[in-house]
């Protein structure tokens, strides 16, 4: 690897184990004892809500997890007091899933995170330096993305 690739690796490596874990201790000391896996089904929760594809199969889909894995995680959260599970009004076969007033306030607090750390990133660049941070960051995605699909 030369130089120039090496830099690169370090910094994802480096910068992708810091979000992780200060958006893990973000969570444990701002809205309780929460894993990232359970934050992000949280935040499928409540996205699909407002879309009103909160079936436990369209939020695994969403996750990229299987049908079992959410089911675990779901009944984890309603234990904890994070999310809950409803008929739906009008089929009865099916199940929904909602977050409780704390799995939307730990949502929010997720949200500041991100928030807080956008804005701290925007504040110190220039826009011509900005659009090549994005530009960088999609290459970044694409990548993961491509993974994904293998």
């Amino acid at each position: 690897m030369d130089s120039e690739s090496e830099k690169i690796n370090s910094f994802l490596v480096s910068v992708f184990n810091n979000i992780l874990r200060m958006e893990e201790a973000s969570l444990k000391e701002r809205a309780g004892n929460l894993s990232m896996r359970e934050m992000h089904v949280i935040e499928a929760v409540c996205d699909a809500v407002t879309r009103q594809q909160n079936t436990a199969s369209e939020i695994a889909l969403s996750q990229n997890i299987t049908a079992g894995t959410l089911t675990t995680t779901v009944s984890t959260l309603e234990k904890k007091g994070f999310l809950i599970r409803r008929q739906d009004d009008r089929d009865k076969r099916m199940v929904r899933i909602f977050p409780t007033e704390k799995g939307k306030t730990a949502n929010e607090i997720h949200q500041s995170f991100h928030h807080e750390m956008v804005s701290a990133i925007q504040s110190v660049l220039k826009e011509d330096e900005l659009k090549a941070f994005v530009r960088g960051l999609a290459a970044v995605q694409h990548f993961f993305e491509s993974k994904n699909k293998d």
